[in-house]
């Protein structure tokens, strides 16, 4: 052994000193305040808040059968796939070979005598593994790994959102149910009125103008309830599109729209921070590490990549001697390899990472400020819908007692068809604007669940 070949098996670590510590992930900056302005005292869990039976039967078997959570499923497998490939990377490959050889070599001096000659071997090799002196390959496996974080996130995310949606069908449909029903009383109501008239038409009790205007009102009835069936066939499409399948069968008795999901109380001073349990901001924080491992592995390009070859077996000229007579042999390659000149391509391979890296950071940051401002417009939402509902359930009634006293002063003869009429219609347009309202209240609260992050338990990464 020279004087070099020390020299020659500390360089590597020596080079690695040089190397430095990998630097360490950004922290996101949105710039957002401790608290929100308005804030809610709410049970994130989703079963919790959405009690209705009918529901959770619906979610249940949307998650079940829904092709874009079944997507969401496979690309999991996907990166823990690939993790586990960039995982086996740091492990060396072992090989069992065996070989036989046989050559014949013809003599020179033309007599045409030959010398033939046999060689088996079996070895157990190690095949260019590489010594990650350098931290190259380890950064690419947590690169890997947190990308299949993120994917496991992405999936609970996916699995959020198809809550949200399946929970947004089901009340869409029944407010087109609801709307469906008050077009049928209105069409009813207009049909027994018509019927009246008629009979005090033909006892000259009132006038055709008062007849004409009651057909009119009741051609009107019958369109709004052929498009408030429309309505809610498209509905019924919606939901079975997200369940992925038919609905099931004999659902329980739904609840009513007038029935809250969740109570919503305000203020209560909800941290800001917990919008970080959010399972789309986690999966961006691990689209952030993992572009963070990836500069790692681009800067550690820049060193030498050292890899080892070496087998350790037997050889013998015979077959049969081979596990008896055989001879012991080894074989070691060490091998260093550092680019001279590439064109710039690992520095620019480097600048990509960062860049990457760069937007990795400020989709982060977006990601938080959109939810700050998605849960700030629920709780802002959330605290006016109340008042507002109830004052809206204070004008329907109005508008019924309208109805009512109208009724009988035109009876009385004193009031005209119209301001019969009129009180009719505003007290529709009330009960209407009522459904709404609930209508609102439940995607609302749907809305304020996703933006709290659902369930908020962490996701269970084997």
């Amino acid at each position: 052994m020279t004087m070099r070949t020390p020299f020659l098996v500390l360089l590597p670590l020596l080079l690695a000193a040089c190397a430095g510590t990998p630097t360490p992930l950004p922290q996101a900056d949105a710039g957002l305040p401790a608290a929100f302005p308005l804030a809610a005292e709410v049970e994130p869990e989703w079963r919790g808040v959405f009690a209705d039976p009918a529901l959770q039967r619906l979610t249940a078997a949307a998650r079940e059968h829904n092709r874009d959570l079944r997507l969401a499923a496979l690309k999991v497998e996907i990166a823990r796939a690939q993790y586990g490939i960039e995982r086996a990377a740091r492990l060396p490959a072992v090989a069992l070979e065996a070989g036989a050889q046989r050559e014949r070599a013809l003599a020179g001096d033309g007599a045409g005598t030959s010398t033939r000659s046999q060689q088996s071997s079996l070895n157990l090799g190690l095949s260019a593994f590489e010594l990650d002196f350098f931290g190259r390959v380890k950064a690419l496996s947590d690169a890997a790994l947190a990308r299949y974080l993120a994917s496991e996130h992405g999936r609970r995310a996916a699995e959020l959102a198809l809550d949200g949606a399946v929970a947004d069908a089901w009340f869409a449909q029944r407010l087109a149910l609801a709307q469906r029903d008050l077009a049928e009383r209105s069409r009813e109501d207009w049909r027994q009125t018509l019927a009246l008239l008629r009979l005090q038409r033909e006892a000259g009790q009132s006038s055709a103008l008062d007849l004409v205007q009651a057909e009119g009102e009741l051609a009107a009835a019958e369109a709004e309830l052929q498009a408030r069936r429309r309505a809610l066939d498209q509905a019924g499409n919606a939901l079975r599109l997200l369940v992925g399948a038919t609905l099931p069968d004999e659902l329980p008795p739904p609840l009513a729209l007038d029935a809250p999901p969740v109570a919503i109380q305000a203020p209560a001073g909800l941290p800001s921070q917990r919008l970080l349990r959010r399972p789309d901001l986690q999966q961006a924080e691990q689209l952030l590490a993992a572009s963070q491992a990836e500069v790692g592995a681009a800067r550690a390009a820049f060193f030498p990549q050292i890899t080892l070859t070496a087998a350790l077996g037997v050889a013998s000229p015979s077959l049969d001697a081979l596990f008896g007579d055989g001879r012991g042999v080894w074989r070691l390659a060490p091998q260093a390899s550092l680019p001279v000149f590439d064109g710039g391509r690992r520095r620019q391979e480097l600048r990509l990472a960062e860049l990457r890296r760069s937007e990795a950071l400020a989709s982060y940051e977006l990601g938080i400020q959109t939810a700050f401002r998605e849960v700030a417009d629920a709780l802002a939402a959330a605290a006016t819908l109340g008042p507002q509902i109830e004052a809206q359930s204070r004008a329907v009634a109005s508008a019924a007692r309208r109805v009512a006293l109208t009724e009988l002063r035109y009876r009385a003869g004193l009031e005209g068809r119209l301001e019969l009429l009129d009180a009719r219609r505003q007290q529709h347009a009330a009960q209407l604007a009522l459904l709404e309202l609930r209508r609102a209240e439940l995607g609302n609260a749907v809305a304020l669940v996703q933006a709290l992050g659902g369930d908020g338990r962490p996701a269970a990464v084997q």
